[in-house]
């Protein structure tokens, strides 16, 4: 059938040839130079790359040893350079293949192994088609090293090392050295003296030496943790002077490829490169250039200095001379944070994002690192340091070194909170003082420092000085100053009070209120946003309070609930209503609740696509509207339930792969995407739509506890479209499935009780309930807290139905229970 299927589309492309068979057309495309030619040709062409890849495919498919050999014989003859560049790339590709010396007879492997490297000797290959050639060499000995071995491949790679082989052909060896370190490792002597003699070199060309430099550190990296390590101790000071000397050359670009060699190596070996602090001295060098060197070179060596700060007791220069250390690279990053300029964008901006708003590169690197420093070393190493700074930059008249102390301070406190707490004399008043600074910039930086330190720093911070904070908020709300500060005083406020005790914050309580209520008329969508959600906070942690204040805020809230536009706004403001609404009782809320739904409604029929932010908050709302009306929410889920139904059969696209194909694993780093594997298959799928997929399933769990009998007429859509989640391959969605699966049962079970739901008898209940034990009952789970849950649901059906048939005659002849399955599952999770 597949190869029906091939020949159909070969043929669609070729045309019919009654006369030739599959195979034939197949074996003449492989054989015949000309065509293999033309079709790598095709390859390269924009027009004709889609069908040339299929043909291409097939072709590899149905002889992938006939078309190793007519490749390579391309790659030695093929007058094209585009045609050998090509046909070189393709070749490594299929080399790439699991198991290449089970597929290829000994015979073909001698013939490519002769081929590659007759070829990457030509003095008429130009260098990139050298390099694309020295990664099929090393394909190919990685293929066979473990097997037959090459014995030529090693005299070959000392002998083209030397400096009387061109450098072409130099850089291919290194190139080759770097990608088979790990079978070279017994000729670490021999390899030692090799990198050496090439770094030490001043007739070497500079890209032999990055090849080199790539070469020494892959090798490395593939060492035992011994003292083999030492032995190249000197090899890479050797590379430290080259990239010294490349930088009083000006040639950066080198530097760089070298620096980024060098914070691969100080993630897996940062013991080697802080033996004696030659190395971390040379960057420290590099990282203060500020005016001589590119950002992007300072940048790097900041990085590789940070990455052996954050490798602890496994760099132990730094560890033994700390102090120094910091003494070093705080300075440089406090310039770095000093680049700044007042951007005229920056006070009208629309949204709080201040990159690229008068802030420089150096600045973005400068804070990040600060952060980084603090949690990698710590408050007793950085706290003594850090303040001597500061004051000196309070002291000094230039405002960007004010704003730069407040940004550093604020970077820094999360990890150096436990010292920071004994200096709050010294770090508050600084802070505080900054609030009435003349310049807007350093104010912002003020009260972005309150909101840190309100985090980090508390409860101390809370206990010791909440008039102070209060107050100095308080004198910036009111002062209705500029946007960015009315923004960002909400989100001080906001996380101050997060963390504040109860006793401590009710004196305020009327205060901080009356600050939100004028925050949220503000028409400035930010501070709207930070002040609806700064409410929300105190709304939660003073439900009981609300009554009195309920007017005062739903003045203003009426009024953003109107604006149904402004997405970012109106989610703010309808989840604080909602947040209201439950503090203070369904008795008060009626009116307004009903006014929130016939909004909600109002959008209910344009906003029904699966990605659109206002579905999606509406839904989570709808859930805490019903939690504050219960059965008054009843007239309202014949509006609710159809898009969240829509949620939850959500079918996210999907990426199969073969769980041993490795050609996919560099897409790992995105974070949008989930990788699962499922038996013998990877899946991909994104990751929000299976967390929209998971919230809708909670949210039907949620209606059915609140409404109880009432849920009764959504049981039968909502039953079979929940119980086949039990069998997703994502956790998340199986546990929300079968936590909604006993809320289910006892809905069914209070309507017949209750005898409020036309048609709800027990033969309805009993039906249910096979219908979900048997599912529950096949399901084969592996996760030991959805195994749990399982049990948990089932002990409760049982509990549910022995129940029922104590009132009843009906007998439950259908749902006996496997005993045996029931242990084995029991014992799996650990449940005796």
């Amino acid at each position: 059938m597949a190869e029906s299927t091939e020949h159909q589309q070969l043929a669609a492309i070729l045309g019919p040839e009654p006369a030739a068979t599959f195979q034939t057309v197949i074996s003449h495309l492989i054989s015949s130079p000309s065509s293999l030619q033309t079709l790598i040709s095709d390859l390269i062409s924009s027009e004709k790359r889609s069908e040339a890849e299929l043909v291409f495919n097939i072709c590899k498919q149905a002889d992938q040893e006939s078309l190793s050999l007519k490749l390579a014989q391309l790659l030695q003859v093929s007058p094209d350079e585009k045609t050998r560049t090509m046909s070189s790339i393709l070749l490594r590709k299929q080399l790439l293949t699991r198991d290449l010396w089970r597929i290829l007879s000994p015979n073909t492997i001698s013939t490519l192994k002769h081929t590659l490297l007759s070829c990457i000797q030509r003095e008429d290959t130009p260098t990139s088609i050298s390099k694309a050639i020295s990664y099929a060499v090393s394909e190919l000995a990685s293929a066979v090293l473990f097997v037959d071995g090459w014995l030529e491949l090693l005299p070959f790679l000392f002998q083209s090392t030397s400096y009387d082989a061109p450098p072409k052909l130099q850089e291919c060896s290194f190139l080759i050295f770097a990608q088979l370190s790990y079978f070279f490792t017994p000729f670490k002597k021999e390899l030692h003296t090799v990198f050496l003699y090439c770094l030490s070199s001043s007739t070497r060309s500079d890209a032999v030496k990055i090849a080199a430099f790539s070469a020494v550190v892959n090798f490395i990296r593939c060492l035992p943790y011994s003292e083999d390590e030492d032995r190249f101790h000197d090899v890479l000071i050797e590379m430290m002077r080259t990239v010294m000397g490349k930088l009083n050359k000006g040639k950066e670009i080198m530097a760089q490829e070298a620096i980024k060699l060098f914070i691969e190596l100080a993630g897996t070996h940062p013991s080697l490169l802080s033996r004696n602090g030659q190395i971390i001295r040379a960057m420290l060098q590099i990282a203060e250039a500020i005016d001589v060197l590119e950002q992007g070179t300072r940048h790097l060596a900041i990085e590789f200095l940070i990455t052996l700060a954050e490798a602890g007791e496994r760099a132990p220069w730094i560890m033994r001379r700390c102090r120094e250390f910091v003494g070093l690279l705080f300075p440089i990053l406090m310039r770095m944070v000093s680049n700044v300029k007042d951007d005229p964008s920056w006070h009208t901006a629309e949204t709080d994002d201040d990159i690229a708003l008068g802030v420089s590169g150096d600045y973005c690197v400068g804070q990040e690192c600060l952060h980084r420093l603090a949690i990698a070393l710590g408050g007793d190493n950085i706290v003594p340091i850090a303040l001597e700074h500061f004051t000196a930059h309070f002291a000094a008249p230039e405002w960007p070194k004010h704003h730069a102390a407040l940004i550093a301070l604020a970077q820094i406190a999360e990890g150096c909170s436990e010292i920071m707490i004994k200096d709050l004399e010294q770090v508050v008043p600084m802070v505080l003082n900054s609030f009435k600074h003349p310049h807007i910039r350093v104010r912002w930086s003020a009260i972005n420092a309150v909101g840190q330190l309100s985090t980090y720093l508390a409860p101390d911070l809370q206990v010791q000085y909440h008039q102070q904070v209060f107050f100095a908020l308080n004198a910036t709300i009111y002062g209705l100053q500029n946007r960015r500060l009315l923004a960002h005083a909400a989100s001080a406020l906001r996380k101050f009070i997060e963390k504040c005790a109860r006793d401590i914050l009710t004196p305020y309580l009327d205060e901080v209120v009356s600050q939100l209520v004028v925050l949220l008329q503000s028409e400035i969508q930010m501070v709207q946003v930070e002040a609806s959600t700064a409410l929300s906070s105190v709304v939660v942690s003073f439900p009981e309070q609300f009554q009195k204040y309920y007017e005062d805020v739903m003045i203003p809230l009426r009024v953003m609930l109107l604006d149904a536009t402004n997405n970012p706004v109106w989610s703010k403001s309808v989840a604080c209503i909602s947040l209201v609404g439950m503090a203070v009782g369904k008795e008060k809320f009626r009116d307004d609740a009903k006014k929130v739904m016939e909004v909600l409604m109002s959008l209910q029929g344009s906003q029904m696509e699966p990605d659109d932010l206002t579905t999606s908050c509406m839904l989570q709302i709808c859930a805490d509207l019903c939690k504050c009306l219960g059965q008054d929410f009843l007239p309202y889920m014949s509006a609710v339930m159809p898009p969240l139904l829509q949620f939850v059969q959500i079918k996210p696209v999907e990426t199969v792969t073969s769980a041993n194909d490795n050609c996919d694993m560099d897409e790992s780093d995105d974070e949008s995407l989930e990788t699962i594997t499922h038996g013998d298959k990877r899946i991909r799928i994104k990751t929000s739509v299976l967390e929209e997929k998971v919230t809708a399933c909670n949210l039907l769990c949620c209606y059915a506890d609140e409404l109880k009998e009432g849920f009764f007429p959504w049981i039968d859509q909502v039953a079979p479209t929940l119980v086949p989640l039990i069998f997703y391959i994502h956790e998340n969605v199986r546990k929300s499935a079968v936590s909604a699966m006993l809320k289910l049962l006892l809905t069914a079970k209070l309507a017949v009780d209750r005898r409020q739901a036309e048609g709800c008898n027990e033969k309805y209940l009993k039906r249910l309930t096979d219908y979900i034990i048997g599912a529950l009952k096949l399901r084969k789970e592996d996760d030991s807290e959805i195994c749990i849950n399982i049990l948990d649901a089932i002990n409760e059906f049982i509990q549910v139905w022995t129940h029922t048939r104590a009132h009843t005659d009906t007998h439950w002849s259908g749902c006996s229970l496997d005993q045996k399955w029931m242990s084995a599952k029991t014992q799996k999770c650990g449940r005796g």
